[in-house]
Order: C-alpha cells, then structure tokens, then sequence
C-alpha cells in the first residue's frame, strides 16, 4: 500500500500524524491541494523533486481479492527468468513468437516502422494473425512455466493509425482547438474499437505533454500550450479508451488499457529540443507539466510511460524522485510505468545493454526494441548477483501482472477469439468517419475572413496547392508510418482529401471545382482555394530552429497574390501542426483558416467553410488556437494571435492591417543539407580527390574541376536546376558536403532515422562509395548502385554508422567517394526516414 493511501487511513484514524502531514492528504479530484512553504525552504539537489509539495491522489482502480490471489501465486511459482522476462518489451521487427517463449517476455510493441512479418503495411488480417502467434507462444508452458500472456502495445495516437483503412482523427493540437472533451471522450472509444479489431490490447496515448516551445518536433502530440485545457481533455480520453476505473476485464467488452505520456515535461524541454533537458523550477514542473496526470491518475490509467528528457540535467528515466517518490508514492500511482523506446540507454552510467538504475528508479517495464535480449539478460545477472534486489523486481513483476488481470488477459484466449476481433468492418466503419469528420470541422480555427466566407456552392471553385489532394499530408506524422512520409491516397481506402471534400459540396450546390496544384486555370474561377503548409513529420525531422516554414512550402504565397491581382477571392487553408510566422499568406488571402492536421476526413472542411443550397453556413467556426499565435519567428517577439482567439461567421468585420513581412529566404528544415541545387546554410560543397588536390568549392554552375577531369552542371530535380550533375573523365574524385559547426545527431542514431541521399546515376563508376566523418572518424559504405532511370532516395541506418565508429555528435562530413568515369547527379541530402532504397550497414 503507498503512503499517500498509509496516510489517508492514519488522518481518518485520528493518529499522532502531524497536522502539517495531514494537511498535503486529499482524495482524488481535478485540483488536490498540494502544500508548499516550509517544504520547499531546504535547498535540494538539482534534479531530485520534493514530494511533499506535489499533489497527492487516490487511484482508484480496487484488485478483486480473487485476482489479487492469482497474482500471488503467479509471482510465488514464477521463476526468476520468467519475472524478468514480464519487464521486458521487444519491438516487432527484432522479436519472434519463439523468442516471446523463450524468454517469456512480458510484451511487445510496434514501432512507427514496424509491421507483422516483416510488412510495415500490412493488412489488418495480418495483424490480427501476428497477434495470435506472440499470444501462443507467450502461454505456451511445455516447458514447465507459467505461461503469463504478452501484451501488445501499440502508438494509436490519432486513430488506429498504423493500419490501412482505419479512421484517422485530427491530431491532439486540433483536437485541443476544439475545447470539446465530451468529443475526446468519444474519439478515444472508437480508437479502442479499431484497435480491437486486429487483436491489439494497448495503445501508447493519451500524449499529455504541455508544449511550451512550439519548435519541438511532437509539439502537434500536445492538446494545448495551457495544462488547465491539456488536463481537462485527459480523463475524458483515458474512460474513452478504458472504460471507468471500475472496468475490469476489458478484453469482455470492447476496451483497451492507455498510456499517458511522457512523464515529465517532454513539452518543457529548453528551446524545444527533443529529448532535451527542462531547466525550470519544481514549481513549474508541478503545476504546468504535472497537472494533466492527475485526472488520468483519477480515472485509472493503466500505465504511464516515462520520458526520454531530463530535468535539471538528470534523465527521467532514472529520476527516482519524480518516478517512485512522486509519481508511485505521493499520486499512488498504481499502473505499471513503462520507458521510451531505449530511453534507459541515455541515463548516466547506462547503456542500452545495461541499466539496472532504471528499474530501480521505478521503471517497471523497459521498451528495448532492439536490445531486448542484451537488457534481459544483464537485468537477470544483476538480479542473480544481488545488485537489483528480488523486492524490486517482484514489485515491477506484480504492477505488470495487475494490469493484465484487469484486462481480462488471463481468461481473454486468443487474440482472434475475443469480441470485435477480425470485425475488420470497424477500420474506418462510417459512423465512425462520422466522428473524426465532426473533430474536423469543430477543430478548424478561422483567422482571418474578408466577407468570402462561406463559399457559395453554385459557381466554379479552384482549389491549388500541392497538399490539397494528399491524405497522407493532411494526416501528419505517426501516420502508416512513423514520420508519416511516403505514402499515397491509395493507402486511405474510404478516406477524404480536403480537396475531395471540397469538390463534392460545390458541386452538390451545382458548381463545380477542379484541383490545380500551381493555380493555373483555364476558366475563370468564382473563388480559390490555397492550401498549404507543413508535410508530415515526426521528432528529429520536425524539430526546427525557428517557427517559421520551409522556405521550399511557400510557393503558395505567390500563387495567392497571382490570383488576388486577377480579382479572384483567395482562401488560405493551411495544414500544419503548429503555429509559424506565416505574415504574407495573411495580408495576401481574403480569409485564412487553420486546418491544423486533420486527417482521414478532409471533408470536414467542406462542412463549415462551403455554404448551403440557401447559401448560409452549414457550420458555424467553433474552433479556437490551443496556443498563441506567432508574430514572428519566435514568440518571444509577441503574439499575432493570442491563446483562445478564434473568429465565427458571426465576428463583427473588421478592416485588415498589412502585417509586417520578413525575409524568409533562410527559414528551411536544420536537418535537410543539399537541396535544389545548393548546400544547407553553413555547409560548403566541395570536390577534390583523394590527396585533396585542386580542391573547389562549387557555388555556380557550369564549373569546371579536377584539373578538367570534372564537369559541374545543373540538372532538374523536382524544380529546374534542383540538382547537380557530375560528370567525371577518369580517376578518383570525392564529391563533399562539409560544415565547420558539428551537428549532433546522436539523438536520432539511437532511432530509426537515416542518413538519406538522393541521386541519379546515368553511367556507373568503377567504384562508389558513401563516406561519413565524425569527431575523428570515419565510416565507408561500398555503394552497388546501378544506372537509374530517375532519381532514387538511398538510406543508411544512422545507427549503423553510429556503430561503425563515426561519432554522431560530431558529423561534419558526407562524401560521395568514385574512381573511373562516371556520370552521376545529386539532388538532396539529409536525415529522415522515407528511403526508397535501405543501405546495407557496414561490415565489421
């Protein structure tokens, strides 16, 4: 029993507990009352919380006296091997059903870029089948074990969003525009269906972080910059996808645990780096980052999973402070606590072989989806030496085994035995579209409106930009995908781009509407609409510098004011997943709508900004900013728009006050270094050959090199001279991206991000290799790369060389190395994960 729970009883006893004691005591409720003063006077060490000023709470999840009784005996029977086993999470593409026996893992997830049997996108019945098969083998006992059954996690963080066909909702930012938790509520019930489904038990969501610096990369993951709005949504969510607290054997009906995450301040990082570190007060941490766990707490969430952050310089990972004397004893938390995906492999003294301080700083369960087999076995020799003592991990062990009582997975059979299993129906079902398209049309936040709106149905619409017929991009990160990219309309069977959407309320009104991505058009149109904005993106590849956009998405803009000049009425739609310095979309289009990330129902848009036969709204705008709006490219210069605003149909008309334009002509994505003909700010393209003789740097074109052995010129990628080309004579020749300042990218060495270059190679060379510096080293990767028709995207693993020896904190230098004539061009370079064709790690 925790002591928040030890200590209620004592107050209500009338014991010798000091008052003062008393006083921090509350049961659950949505503002517990926390005591501060004489607690917080002591200095304490930097990165250990005090968990006298936090909130206390009471879970309220009461274990049957008969399912406390099987957990008992489990726990007696279970041997060691098998107790570290259940503290173990493996991720589908490094784990097989004969490893889940052999090692009894405690569960498996699927990763943003994994799928059943090797098929990141497989169908649902394939993943139905893979369910049954780690099931069967989790329970099979011919080995003289207990046979405890897998739980298998999954990242449903805006609909069952891995698999083809199911409903994608709008992600948390919209969903925050929306101020409507009653609607959460049942967003979170049809996600539980889905996932249902296809045999899986647990999604990592609700995503609760508090975004305080938009830059971050997850920041569309976070409901609201303001956690009164973040904490008001989160119980809502956690009963949608749970059911009550009083919910026990949820696999009965038609339920799933959740995860909020991540415990703490993942949206509090400095300058919004991810996995970065928060330097703010406890305070802070308490009343901003910590608010929202308090309702999730209250309605029983099963497990809470631990950030890959720091505070104060220490990583939550192996903060017991915050995980065990916090989180477990002040808020009772009484789930199981689960890390990041080898998150334990960045707290000090750890490696992601080896992390005992982990677990004895209150993770329960670590996710090791690749290392799984390393962390078991070093966690089961610490146990056998006496380093991890046997309480600790019996705690762990019972935590886990309490939340699979309470779905139900002892007596729940096989995955495709249970209710909802193989109603493969349910992906995408209509009345459940139905919903996601009201979260749509309820999330959009109208900024700016001359009189247009709404479109009136009767005349001929055009509608422009390169997004507005693209699910995948409406849809953003953590989409089929982890980063979302990669993907084509054919992969949302049932769903509706903003552009369909559109199309089909004119000409239900007798108009008619025709997509043109560049504006062009050979009928005059009555009215345009311009959608632009972000493409998707995920952590690492979404984090930025400054919020403004890539100087390569604002084409639009001119596209606005082409057709503005010509008298046409401009709508500006934009998709994003945050808010940036977007002035000149503003002063140029007649009115600006927010679509945020809406996915799989474009046609939401259509409800509310296209009128009716009679000409009036259909819907009204109810949709208002989840955070400021920024003037700049930093909020530190002052909002545009403040948190909360957000015009209706029935705002009063106001004139419209030329905003002030900045040169854009630097803003572009940190982590794309070559692209349309040129190198990223701060990097140099060079050439030169093995002894670096006549080395040049390539800033024009047509450029000559390598004493004549070289030609340099432009060729077309994507936009006219978006490439170069290379066209050696004879001999050896290093083509060279080089930057003086370092960049780090020991963050996403430790995920699945790769090193991506883009090239066409028109006469192949004797020999090609890709080579790649860092602080001293360097790693070499012998490139087979046959003439190509067109350009194809190549990646290699940054893992691998990370492994190799390159050390990822330090990269300066990326070459492509030739020897013998050859013709090749390059068109980009950067980091992300959407290669077309995956590199073989390096031997060795």
């Amino acid at each position: 029993m925790k002591f928040a729970r030890i200590a209620k009883l004592l107050c209500a006893a009338g014991s010798g507990l000091a008052l003062a004691a008393c006083a921090t005591v509350e049961t659950r409720g949505p503002n517990p009352q926390v005591a501060d003063g004489d607690a917080m006077d002591a200095p304490r060490e930097a990165g250990v919380a005090n968990p006298e000023i936090w909130p206390a709470y009471e879970y309220p999840v009461e274990v049957p006296a008969a399912e406390q009784a099987r957990i008992d005996s489990l726990l007696a029977r279970m041997t060691l091997e098998e107790k570290v086993g259940q503290l173990v999470q493996a991720d589908l593409c490094c784990v097989s059903p004969e490893d889940a026996k052999a090692y009894n893992l405690g569960s498996i997830l699927v990763g943003g870029n994994s799928g059943p049997y090797g098929d990141d996108l497989a169908p649902a019945p394939e993943w139905l089948k893979a369910a049954d098969d780690f099931y069967n083998a989790s329970i099979d006992t011919s080995d003289g074990g207990v046979g405890i059954p897998i739980v298998w996690g999954v990242d449903a963080v805006h609909g069952h969003s891995n698999i083809i066909g199911a409903t994608i909702f709008p992600h948390n930012i919209g969903l925050g525009a929306m101020r409507d938790p009653e609607l959460i509520e049942r967003i979170g019930a049809i996600t539980a269906r889905e996932i249902r489904a296809t045999g899986q038990e647990w999604t990592f969501a609700p995503t609760v972080a508090v975004p305080q610096d938009f830059r971050w990369g997850r920041a569309y993951e976070g409901y609201s910059s303001d956690p009164q709005l973040v904490a008001s949504y989160v119980g809502a969510m956690v009963r949608g996808l749970q059911g009550g607290p009083d919910n026990w054997n949820m696999l009965a009906g038609d339920k799933v645990i959740a995860s909020t995450k991540h415990f703490l301040a993942d949206g509090g990082t400095d300058n919004g780096v991810d996995q970065g570190d928060s330097s703010i007060s406890e305070e802070e941490l308490r009343d901003i980052h910590g608010l929202p766990y308090g309702p999730a707490i209250s309605e029983g969430v099963s497990t809470v999973m631990v950030s890959f952050s720091s505070w104060q310089g220490k990583k939550m990972t192996g903060n017991k402070s915050l995980v065990t004397d916090v989180l477990k004893d002040r808020m009772d938390f009484e789930g199981f606590v689960v890390s990041d995906w080898n998150a334990h492999g960045q707290v000090a003294g750890c490696t992601n072989d080896s992390c005992p301080q982990a677990l004895l700083a209150g993770i329960d369960m670590y996710m090791a989806p690749d290392t799984w087999k390393a962390i078991y076995t070093d966690t089961l020799a610490k146990a056998l030496s006496g380093e991890i003592p046997m309480e600790r991990i019996d705690e762990a062990v019972a935590a886990i085994l309490r939340v699979k009582a309470r779905l139900g997975l002892f007596e729940a059979g096989a995955p495709s035995t249970r209710p909802l299993s193989g109603e493969f129906e349910l992906l995408g079902a209509p009345a459940h579209r139905e919903v996601a398209r009201e979260a749509v049309r309820k999330s959009l936040v109208l900024l700016k409106n001359d009189g247009i709106l709404p479109i009136a149905p009767g005349g001929r619409l055009l509608v422009a930009g390169e997004g507005a017929d693209d699910i995948a991009r409406q849809s953003g990160g953590w989409t089929l995908s982890w980063q979302g990219t990669g993907h084509d309309n054919s992969q949302f069977p049932g769903a509706t781009s903003l552009f369909a959407g559109l199309k089909s309320a004119v000409e239900s009104g007798g108009g008619s509407a025709v997509h043109s991505p560049d504006g062009s058009f050979e009928q005059r149109p009555d009215a345009a609409v311009v959608v632009f904005g972000e493409k998707p993106y995920a952590e690492f590849q979404g984090d930025r510098a400054t919020l403004m956009l890539d100087a390569d998405l604002t084409g639009p803009y001119a596209t606005m004011e082409r057709l503005k000049a010509q008298g046409i009425p401009v709508v500006a739609v934009m998709i994003t997943g945050r808010p940036l310095y977007v002035n000149p979309a503003l002063n140029r289009a007649d009115a600006f709508v927010v679509a945020w990330l809406p996915g799989s129902e474009g046609a939401g848009l259509a409800d509310v900004v296209v009128a009716g036969a009679d000409g009036a709204p259909r819907y009204d705008f109810t949709g208002k900013l989840p955070t400021a709006w920024p003037a700049t490219g930093s909020l530190d210069d002052g909002a545009l728009f403040d948190f909360g605003y957000g015009l209706t149909y029935a705002s009063p008309a106001t004139a419209w006050e030329t905003l002030a334009e900045l040169d854009m002509a630097e803003a572009g994505d940190s982590r794309t270094w070559f692209a349309n003909g040129v190198p990223a700010a701060s990097w140099s393209l060079l050439v030169n050959d093995e002894g670096e003789i006549d080395q040049t740097r390539i800033t024009t074109v047509p450029a000559g090199a390598l004493g004549g052995r070289m030609r340099v010129t432009a060729a077309n990628y994507i936009v006219q001279e978006g490439a170069r080309r290379f066209e050696i004579a004879s001999g050896d020749a290093n083509v060279v991206l080089h930057n003086f300042d370092a960049v780090d990218l020991s963050r996403e060495a430790a995920g699945d991000v790769m090193l991506l270059v883009t090239m066409q190679v028109t006469d192949p060379a004797d020999s090609f290799a890709l080579a790649v510096q860092g602080g001293g080293t360097q790693a070499i990767i012998p490139l087979d790369i046959p003439a190509t028709a067109g350009f194809v995207r190549y990646g290699i693993p940054l893992r691998c060389l990370a492994g190799a020896g390159v050390d990822m904190s330090q990269l300066t230098t990326i070459m492509l190395q030739t020897s013998g004539a050859t013709d090749y061009a390059l068109a980009e370079v950067r980091v992300g994960n959407d290669a077309e064709t995956v590199l073989a790690c390096p031997a060795g």
